[in-house]
């Protein structure tokens, strides 16, 4: 039942990172770890989209929630390589082709985007940084 979607496709784990609740998603992750592999870990919990195809990431990110974002953030490092959390967090695109950077720009979530460098900063080298933060075009994917 946690991972079962709603009408908008939407699992508990998105409706904790809507609520900003970091206690409920640790639950989800400590029921769910027990009885899922690592990869399924990945694919229906950090990886997962609603119908817009946005993750728990982008919605975090939505309402400003640099906790949640930072829960997602240790969680992934335990499970995901360094090239698949660039892709399928930091970078990754809803259905809009708008990353988190987008987002929490569009929203004025200063906190969220300063949050966001420090880990780009903490998991890539100065050059990706520039190459895929400040120069990275729509054209370049």
């Amino acid at each position: 039942m946690i991972l079962r979607t709603d009408g908008d496709e939407w699992t508990e784990w998105h409706v904790a990172a809507l609520r900003g609740k970091v206690v409920v998603m640790q639950k989800i992750w400590e029921l769910t770890k027990e009885i899922l592999t690592t990869e399924e870990i990945k694919n229906e919990m950090l990886l997962r989209t609603d119908g817009e195809g946005r993750t728990a990431w982008h919605i975090a990110t939505m309402r400003g929630e640099v906790d949640v974002k930072q829960k997602i953030w240790d969680l992934a490092k335990d499970r995901m390589t360094t090239e698949e959390i660039k892709n399928g967090i930091l970078f990754r695109t809803d259905g809009e082709g708008r990353n988190a950077w987008h987002i929490a720009a569009f929203r004025g979530e200063v906190n969220v985007m300063q949050r966001l460098w420090d880990l780009a900063k903490e998991s890539l080298t100065t050059e990706k940084i520039k190459n895929e933060i400040l120069l990275r075009t729509d054209s370049e994917g």
